[in-house]
């Protein structure tokens, strides 16, 4: 059995040059994110954003350092945009904005223009009234901990000591063909010559940042394409629509009877897919569809893909039985793709849809993923349902626990539910615990191949906690 208790605090530490834990100011798991115009994503703070790591991430050479600055569709995007804009050219940055443009369009474009820092402005599935900022360096990763911590150190510093003077403010302006390039990468990313002639794709864009070069690009390579989720205005982002709602795409799929459904997030950097049936496929099935195509085609890195705990264990089986293997990180992307990285993985992700293919992206990408799945479709000649489904999910169970103080997973009796816990499942089952990284909230997840007993294992953990949390001096 497998038991994780993944000790992620609320927002992020790293150890500082004294070697003690030092906590994140406004950097989290992914970026800076909240509320709009409240702290930390108000226009001082990304202004502030903007000059720290202008400064850093740009600070040598005799050029004229670049930035790409991309955006979904949230109203406060405007508003971040322009101070980002402001502090970046303040010390002597060029900027060129993308405008409306999926995050792993921005990874892409940050490395295709040669820019020093990529930006990208979004809460991903989070509702309108959030949003964020998240940095990228010049090969199109995001930023270690390390490099936030001095961003951070200098965004709190005296910023008339940073800043340009007169004759070295940088320019800005807009990439007229930045929606182009994109469409174009990711039609690359296919095997020459394959269309998609013949297939009718329903896409939910979210009314996030894909709404536009995800139609177009499956257009081009010559799909009947039905957009919904295509119309923002500032305030529908990812509102019952996209990869966590997608209710009425499987409506609409079933309407039109379509081969496929598609449902991006708001920064379109995960993605459903609903088959013909209008059942649901996440992403471990995803990643089994392109672990195993890759694995055919000689294609697959490192003998297996980069999981989290979250995935399930069915597809740790099934990539067994082929003689593949699972790695697992903890949850977070960031984590997906540092083990990746390290170890040499081309294929990760996440439960979610948060796919990362390394041959052609540094992020998730949610158009690029389904594109490799329709890339199995065409070429096996068999319907979504079949292609998509390669193993029997677990039973899996996740409950969540709020708590208000404390730490109840150091509480005996919580420690000793989760021990009895593992032996009840045995070698057929796994209990994840773990606290989220942005609430204070306890996950219990458990599954195995015994419904009734993961329902148990997960019911007396979930009670030991709320007990541990109902008394956290006890």
């Amino acid at each position: 059995m497998y038991c994780a208790i993944m000790a992620l605090a609320k927002g992020r530490e790293t150890t500082g040059k004294t070697g003690k834990l030092m906590a994140r100011r406004y950097f989290g798991t992914d970026g800076i994110r909240g509320p709009a115009n409240q702290h930390p994503m108000t226009s001082e703070m990304a202004l502030k954003v903007g000059m720290a790591a202008g400064k850093i991430l740009a600070n040598g050479g005799s050029y004229r350092h670049r930035v790409v600055i991309g955006k979904d569709t949230r109203l406060s995007g405007y508003m971040i945009e322009s101070a980002l804009m402001s502090g970046f050219t303040s010390v002597g940055c060029d900027v060129f904005l993308l405008g409306p443009l999926p995050t792993p369009a921005v990874a892409m474009l940050t490395r295709s223009l040669r820019a020093d820092i990529g930006v990208m402005i979004s809460a991903s599935h989070n509702p309108f009234e959030d949003n964020g900022i998240k940095l990228f360096d010049a090969d199109g990763y995001k930023l270690s901990d390390e490099i936030e911590m001095r961003i951070e150190d200098l965004m709190d510093g005296d910023s008339a000591e940073i800043m340009s003077d007169a004759n070295s403010i940088g320019r800005a302006q807009r990439v007229e063909s930045a929606r182009e390039r994109y469409i174009e990468f990711a039609k690359r990313t296919l095997p020459r010559n394959l269309r998609l002639d013949g297939l009718r794709i329903v896409i939910d864009c979210a009314n996030g940042a894909g709404y536009r070069v995800a139609p177009e690009a499956l257009w081009e390579l010559g799909a009947e394409v039905i957009k919904i989720g295509d119309e923002p205005n500032g305030r529908n982002i990812n509102f019952e629509c996209g990869s966590t709602a997608p209710g009425s795409l499987i409506e609409k799929v079933r309407e039109v009877r379509a081969d496929i459904g598609i449902a991006l997030d708001g920064d379109a950097d995960r993605v459903v897919i609903i088959d013909e049936r209008g059942e649901i496929v996440d992403g471990d099935q995803l990643m089994a569809v392109i672990g195993e195509s890759w694995h055919r085609r000689g294609r697959l890195a490192a003998g297996g893909i980069v999981a989290t705990v979250m995935s399930n264990l069915g597809l740790e089986r099934f990539f067994k039985e082929i003689g593949l293997s699972v790695a697992r990180t903890p949850v977070g992307d960031r984590y997906v793709v540092e083990h990746m990285r390290k170890h040499g993985f081309n294929v990760g992700g996440e439960q979610s849809g948060h796919i990362v293919l390394s041959d052609f992206t540094t992020t998730g990408d949610g158009l690029v993923s389904a594109l490799q799945v329709l890339a199995v479709v065409v070429s096996t000649g068999k319907p979504v349902s079949e292609v998509c489904q390669r193993f029997q999910p677990l039973p899996q169970l996740l409950e969540n626990v709020r708590y208000q103080k404390g730490k109840p997973l150091e509480t005996k009796s919580v420690k000793k539910a989760i021990d009895a816990g593992k032996k009840t499942l045995g070698d057929s089952g796994r209990v994840v615990i773990r606290p989220s990284g942005t609430e204070p909230v306890i996950r219990v997840m458990a599954e195995g191949d015994n419904e009734d007993l993961v329902s148990k294992v997960v019911g007396d953990i979930v009670e030991a906690v709320k007990e541990a949390a109902a008394n956290p001096s006890s």
